[in-house]
C-alpha cells in the first residue's frame, strides 16, 4: 500500500525549492552583470583599437601617397596637419617643425589654431581669411627649445595632453572666442632619436575634452607622420642624386661634342690639349682652328657654374666664337662681338673668361685679348740655353659681367713675335687653383717654373709631364676644379 505525502508537506518542499531558486539566482546575477559588463567594456575597446588601427592607416595611405607625388616637404607637413584633423575629429592643428639650432617653426597649419606665444584677435573676416593671417603669424612664430608645452615636447620627446586647459596656466589665453583652447594634446615626431618636429591637436568637435584614446591616436600618427617625413627625404634626396647625375651626363655629353678631339694639320704648329673634368662638370673650353692660310685661332674659356646651364653657355659661346672669329680683323673685335650677343642672354649670376690669340706663322706674331682670364704664358726660346718666361695679360673684363660699352672700352689687344722653338700654354684656374694636403696652391709661380724646364720637348710631352706634376702635388680629399690645358709650339 503506497502512502502519500500530505498536501502540507508538498507545498512546503516546493516552497522550499522555489527560495533555493531565487537565492541562486541573487547570487549569480551579480556574476553575469558584471561578466557582461566586461564583455560590453571588452567590445568598446576592442573598436576603439579598430577604429585607431583604421584611423592610422588611412592617415598613412594619404601620406605615403604624397610622398609617392614627390611633395615638397613643407606640403608633407600640410597633408599631416590636415589629415591629423580627419583623423581625430579635432578642430584644428599645427606641424611644428624643428629647424636650426633646436628651434621650433610652424611650419603647417589647419583650421584656426592659436598661436602659443603672440596674443592676437582675428578680425571679423571670413573664416577661410583668418585661417590664412593665423597661419601667417604661425610661420613666423620661432619657439625656443624648451619654451612653452611645445618647447618642452620637444626637448624631452615625450607627449602631453591637456584635457582641461581652460584652467592648464600652460596654455596660452587669447581675447578671440575663436581661439579659446578647451583640450589640446602635444606630440612629439622623431625618428631614431632625431627630433622632426611636434604634431599638435586642439579642441574635438565634440566638444568633450580629448580622451587616453584620443592621446594614444595621435602619439600613434606622430610616429607614423616621422616615417613619413623621414622617408620622404631619403626619396627627395635620391630624385634630387638621380638629376643631378642626369644633368651631369648631360653636361658631359655636351663637353665631349664640343672639345675638339682632332686639330686641323700644320707643318709650322704643334699643338695639345687636356682636360680633366671635376666631379662637378663645368664650363671649360679650349679649341685650335685654322681661320686662313697662314692663320690659326688659339681660345681657352672658363664658363661660371657648374652643370647643364653651363655646358650650354660653354656650347653657346664656342659656337659664336667660331663664326665671329673667321670674320672679325683682330681678338678684340671677337670678344666685343661675343659679349654684345651674349650679355642679354646670359643670367646675370654666369660670366665667361676667355683667352684669344691669333697665331700667325708667316709673319711670326701672337695677336691677343684677354676676357679676364688667366693670363696666357709665353716660354722664349733662347740660343743660350736659357729660356725665358713671358706673363702675357692685357686688359678685358670676363664676358657678361659688365654693360657692352664698358667692356669695349676696356678690352685690349697686343700683338708680339712668336719665332720658331716659343711655346704657348693658356690655362684654366683649376691649374693653379689645385691644392696640397697643406691648402698650398700649385700657383701660377710654379707652373711658370714648370714652363722654364720645358725644353725642347712637344706639346703633348709637356702637358702630360704637368699634369703627373699636378696628380702627385693635389690633395685627393679635397673637391678639384675642372683642369684644362693647351699648348702650341712653333716649329
Amino acid at each position: 500500500m503506497v502512502i502519500l505525502p500530505e498536501p502540507q508537506t508538498m507545498l512546503a518542499e516546493a516552497l522550499l525549492l522555489a527560495c533555493g531558486v531565487l537565492v541562486g539566482a541573487a547570487l549569480i546575477w551579480p556574476l553575469l552583470s558584471k561578466a557582461k559588463r566586461e564583455n560590453a567594456e571588452l567590445d568598446e575597446e576592442k573598436q576603439l583599437i579598430e577604429q585607431e588601427k583604421k584611423s592610422v592607416d588611412n592617415f598613412m595611405h594619404n601620406l605615403v601617397t604624397a610622398i609617392g607625388e614627390g611633395v615638397e616637404r613643407g606640403e608633407l607637413f600640410r597633408r599631416i596637419a590636415h589629415t591629423a584633423v580627419q583623423s581625430t575629429g579635432a578642430m584644428s592643428a599645427c606641424v611644428y617643425e624643428r629647424v636650426e639650432h633646436g628651434k621650433l617653426r610652424g611650419a603647417a597649419v589647419e583650421g584656426l589654431f592659436p598661436p602659443q606665444r603672440r596674443q592676437i584677435r582675428l578680425d571679423d573676416e571670413a573664416t577661410s581669411t583668418r585661417a590664412r593671417f593665423l597661419e601667417k603669424i604661425l610661420r613666423s612664430e620661432i619657439l625656443e627649445s624648451g619654451e612653452g608645452v611645445v618647447g618642452e615636447v620637444a626637448r624631452t620627446g615625450k607627449p602631453v595632453i591637456i584635457q582641461d586647459a581652460v584652467n592648464d596656466p600652460r596654455v596660452p589665453r587669447h581675447a578671440d572666442p575663436a581661439l579659446a583652447v578647451r583640450s589640446i594634446i602635444f606630440s612629439p615626431m622623431q625618428f631614431n632619436d632625431q627630433l622632426i618636429g611636434v604634431l599638435v591637436v586642439a579642441n574635438p568637435a565634440s566638444g568633450l575634452p580629448f580622451s587616453e584614446t584620443d592621446f594614444s591616436l595621435v602619439n600613434s600618427l606622430a610616429e607614423q607622420a616621422s616615417l613619413a617625413v623621414r622617408n620622404s627625404d631619403v626619396m627627395n634626396l635620391r630624385i634630387d642624386k638621380n638629376r643631378l647625375e642626369m644633368d651631369l651626363s648631360i653636361a658631359r655629353n655636351v663637353q665631349a661634342l664640343f672639345l675638339t678631339e682632332k686639330f686641323p694639320a700644320s707643318k709650322d704648329l704643334d699643338v695639345d690639349a687636356r682636360y680633366i673634368p671635376s666631379a662637378q662638370v663645368g664650363g671649360d673650353f679650349y679649341d685650335f682652328h685654322k681661320i686662313g692660310r697662314s692663320r690659326y685661332a688659339i681660345a681657352i674659356a672658363d664658363v661660371s657654374g657648374k652643370g647643364v646651364p653651363a655646358s650650354l653657355l660653354m656650347a653657346i659661346c664656342q659656337t659664336n666664337l667660331r663664326h665671329f672669329v673667321k670674320r672679325a680683323h683682330s681678338p678684340s673685335e671677337v670678344l666685343v662681338k661675343l659679349n654684345r650677343d651674349l650679355n642679354e642672354r646670359m643670367r646675370h649670376d654666369m660670366f665667361i673668361t676667355l683667352f684669344l690669340g691669333i697665331v700667325d706663322t708667316d709673319k711670326n706674331t701672337l695677336t691677343y685679348s684677354r676676357a679676364g682670364h688667366e693670363p696666357g704664358l709665353l716660354l722664349r726660346a733662347s740660343a743660350g740655353g736659357n729660356p725665358n718666361v713671358e706673363t702675357l695679360r692685357g686688359e678685358g673684363m670676363a664676358i657678361g659681367m659688365v654693360p657692352n660699352e664698358l667692356f669695349e672700352e676696356i678690352v685690349s689687344e697686343q700683338t708680339c713675335s712668336f719665332e720658331q722653338g716659343d711655346a704657348l700654354v693658356l690655362f684654366t684656374d683649376g691649374v693653379t687653383e689645385t691644392t696640397n694636403q697643406h691648402d698650398e696652391e700649385y700657383s701660377l709661380a710654379r707652373l711658370i717654373a714648370k714652363l722654364e724646364k720645358f725644353g725642347g720637348g712637344t706639346a703633348n710631352s709637356f702637358n702630360e709631364e704637368l699634369l703627373g706634376e699636378l696628380e702627385k702635388f693635389a690633395d685627393q680629399s679635397n673637391d678639384r676644379d675642372d683642369v684644362t690645358i693647351i699648348t702650341a709650339r712653333k716649329l
